[in-house]
């Protein structure tokens, strides 16, 4: 059954807040990531919520494989909510340290209000919201999963050209390899010919002997130059390559292995080069391989 081609480059956003008690705060979660060799977690993190980095790495390494990716965790409260109401055994208590502290210390100002407010406010219980986190980032996660597959869709459009427009260069460079050595058998004739007469020796030589020269000379010169084993391998990692494509799944570091036997087969096709035909199909094939490679290093 085929699954998504997911790329490692993407984005995504989420925010959470309690039903119950808007008030106490909203969470907001972003998520950045690029390819990478491997699975690299990067966290930035209020000190309020560092302990739940576990949890999120754990959810994270549950959903990716590979890439770099950046967690961002912000949190935002209520302007009336981060102020709470003082209770009567705060203000109460808060009156008798007050007294106190006037007592030994004649010459001390009294509390204003602000410094009562952040007194109360510093002695309540803070309010997690773990769940929140939790929540926006199983969200996030989603949405960034979403972006890669979508990202992925394009990647495999753009390898899937590549792959056609390599196919036809395969095809077209069969038929150049026997045009070439046919010109070439022609043309050792022709300098056989010229040789033997400019030397006086041609009556030595009958012209079934010269085109057997000829021959034998075309025959070495067609296995140095022949490509067919070359334009065959091409052809099975070609087909590989769409196979993994339709399967998808995590294919990213198989589909980088083929690509560098693409690349090392378009070179020995420009390696054998015997004419500018096929040095230019050779050239055209390492720029469209290159471009893949490129395109594969963003594939999860």
């Amino acid at each position: 059954m085929a699954t998504a081609v997911y790329s490692m480059t993407g984005y995504a956003h989420a925010a959470s807040a309690p039903d119950d008690a808007p008030a106490r705060g909203s969470v907001n979660i972003e998520l950045r990531s690029v390819n990478g060799r491997f699975l690299d977690l990067a966290f930035r993190l209020p000190d309020e919520l560092r302990s739940l980095e576990p949890a999120l790495r754990e959810l994270l390494g549950a959903a990716f494989r590979r890439g770099k990716i950046e967690l961002r965790l912000s949190t935002a409260r209520d302007a009336d909510g981060a102020w709470p109401q003082p209770t009567a055994e705060q203000l109460n208590r808060l009156n008798r340290l007050d007294s106190q502290v006037q007592g030994w210390l004649a010459q001390a100002r009294p509390l204003s209000v602000n410094e009562a407010l952040l007194w109360c406010r510093s002695a309540a219980a803070p309010q997690r919201l773990d769940e929140e986190a939790l929540k926006a980032a199983r969200a996030c996660i989603e949405g960034l999963r979403e972006a890669r597959a979508r990202e992925g869709a394009r990647l495999v459009e753009v390898l899937n050209d590549k792959l056609a427009r390599l196919r036809e260069l395969a095809t077209a460079a069969e038929p150049m390899v026997p045009a070439v050595v046919q010109r070439q058998q022609q043309r050792f004739l022709e300098r056989w010919s010229e040789a033997l007469t400019a030397t006086g020796a041609g009556q030595n030589f009958s012209a079934d002997s010269l085109r057997e020269r000829a021959l034998a000379e075309a025959t070495a010169f067609a296995i140095r130059i022949d490509v067919a084993e070359e334009l065959a391998r091409l052809r099975a990692h070609l087909d590989e390559i769409e196979r993994l494509l339709r399967t998808g799944g995590e294919i990213g570091k198989r589909l980088d292995f083929l690509i560098q036997e693409l690349q090392r087969e378009a070179n020995t096709l420009g390696s054998k080069s015997a004419a500018l035909e096929l040095t230019n199909v050779s050239v055209e094939m390492k720029v469209l391989v290159e471009q893949m490679r490129e395109q594969v290093q963003n594939i999860e």
